[in-house]
């Protein structure tokens, strides 16, 4: 029989660590929304969406919180859309300080957080675990 697992304590440390924030992130953006900024600057430049932060919340919450699940279930989906996930606002951030010169240093509490997710999944040790034992 087959168990669904919201954490999985069979999992590595940095990936144990990545869902829990994969989860946390979710939950701020569905709780607190995302401002023009990171993730909601990354999707409407790209996109062009314009303003529905609304709609955005649940995507960027929905996104968090399935990789993190999925991470947690060992899915290599989950993985790779957890690094997405992770990259979006690093991108964003980037993009916004190139064009309005600005340093994403303004807010270091949130670059940490966004780098410190990026680093769990990409760390050596993750990317060799998911690579043996992800279906």
């Amino acid at each position: 029989m087959q168990t669904r697992r919201w954490l999985n304590p069979s999992l590595v440390q940095t990936l144990q660590f990545a869902v829990i924030l994969l989860y946390i992130v979710g939950a701020f953006a569905l709780l607190f929304g995302i401002g023009d900024y990171g993730t909601a600057y990354f999707f409407i430049r790209i996109a062009h969406l314009g303003s529905i932060s609304g709609l955005l919340r649940v995507v960027v919450a929905a996104v968090n919180i399935a990789a993190g699940y999925g991470i947690a279930n060992e899915r290599k989906w989950a993985y790779y859309l957890g690094i997405a996930a992770a990259a979006a606002p690093l991108i964003g951030d980037l993009g916004l300080g190139i064009q309005y010169h600005v340093s994403p240093l303004n807010d270091p509490i949130n670059l940490i957080f966004q780098v410190g997710l990026f680093a769990l999944l990409v760390h050596p040790q993750s990317r060799d675990y998911q690579r043996v034992w992800f279906k």
